[in-house]
């Protein structure tokens, strides 16, 4: 029986998500769908998407629709916070959620770098272990996918409420980091993974915010 994976991509858009939607049904022969979130890449944005807990219903019901089940949900970034906001709907489509240097949650002395005015190459310096082998941006202004991005999440790019919330998820989480992000720290994903029963923790090393990117053959194989 084919497995399912979700990829969901960050702000950086779905190119993030490309090369590694490939190498996981390569490796893994799974399934995996890799949508554009509304609004980003200029997509049409349905009038009704007004937050993340929407867009978390929205793929459960494009679950629902193609019929998928037994999916695991693999999100970075923003997508990340979708993947735990699809992890709280009990969706029975769902059978997992990896959530990948995640953004959303609110942690007392490790708060989420503010992006909100950076260029796109300040994003990748804080964003790479390694910011020399990130690829050079097409444009120094800000990225009109991280606009779309604030759409979603409001200025603060956190939910005051989804740490404490996360008690109530019931499918296996895990939780994997880039130990040199410099978005959202170690410490930031540690309290994260900590706030999900049973959820486990996995630190990547040489790696900063974007593990499907930078490392992706230790990110895959974190996932075994």
């Amino acid at each position: 029986m084919t497995t399912t994976h979700l990829l969901l991509h960050g702000g950086g858009g779905v190119h993030t998500m490309t090369k590694f939607a490939d190498l996981l049904a390569e490796r893994t022969g799974s399934e995996v769908l890799l949508p554009t979130h509304p609004g980003f890449g200029g997509t049409p944005w349905p009038a009704e998407l007004t937050g993340v807990a929407e867009l978390a219903r929205h793929y459960v019901t494009m679950l629902d629709e193609l019929d998928h089940t037994g999916v695991t949900v693999l999100g970075n970034s923003f997508g990340g916070w979708l993947a735990a906001e699809i992890a709280l709907l009990h969706s029975p489509r769902v059978s997992a959620a990896v959530i990948v240097n995640g953004i959303g949650v609110e942690v007392d002395g490790h708060p989420a770098t503010d992006i909100s005015g950076f260029t796109l190459a300040e994003i990748q310096a804080h964003s790479w272990h390694d910011p020399a082998k990130a690829p050079a941006p097409a444009s120094d202004g800000p990225s009109p996918d991280v606009q779309a991005l604030i759409g979603y999440t409001g200025p603060s790019m956190s939910d005051p409420t989804l740490l404490d919330r996360l008690r109530d998820v019931q499918i296996p989480v895990r939780v994997l980091w880039g130990e040199s992000d410099r978005i959202v720290d170690p410490a930031y994903g540690k309290a994260y993974a900590a706030a999900i029963p049973g959820a486990t923790f996995t630190l990547l090393p040489r790696t900063g915010h974007l593990p499907q990117l930078e490392t992706p053959e230790e990110l895959l194989e974190a996932l075994r």
